[in-house]
């Protein structure tokens, strides 16, 4: 696995439209601790936050994970009232109309949010996997 920062200047809507929760770690000051050290290593977050419940969404392109039939991965990486919140679109693609639905790769889900904390515990020692 391998995380490429997408900066505001490069985020677009549509690229989340089918992004989903995949976890929500209420852990006392976490959130904190990952918008500091996103913060120190991007700069300004991949979007801007309307709200007061959410001051931070860093938005990453998934390398060398497998989400077909989607061309792509993304993953979010964001605060929600105090909690780090965790998403991501693998096991969605877009349909035609451009509205969410599961693939097959949904069943695995669970599995993908585990690879992503043990990857962003290594990475940022934050201390998810304990």
């Amino acid at each position: 696995m391998e995380l490429e920062f997408i900066p505001v200047e490069e985020f677009y809507f549509a690229l989340t439209l089918a992004v989903r929760t995949l976890e929500e770690i209420n852990k006392p000051g976490l959130s904190e601790k990952v918008r500091v050290r996103l913060e120190k290593e991007y700069g300004q977050s991949s979007t801007v936050a309307a709200a007061s419940q959410n001051t931070f969404n860093y938005v990453f392109r998934v390398k060398n994970v497998d989400n077909s039939p989607a061309p792509q991965l993304i993953l979010s990486l964001a605060d929600w009232q105090g909690a780090l919140r965790i998403s991501s679109d693998y096991g969605w693609n877009l349909d035609q109309d451009r509205k969410p639905v599961r693939t097959e790769k949904f069943q695995t889900r669970n599995e993908f949010s585990q690879q992503v904390q043990k990857y962003l515990d290594d990475w940022l020692e934050l201390g998810l996997m304990e």
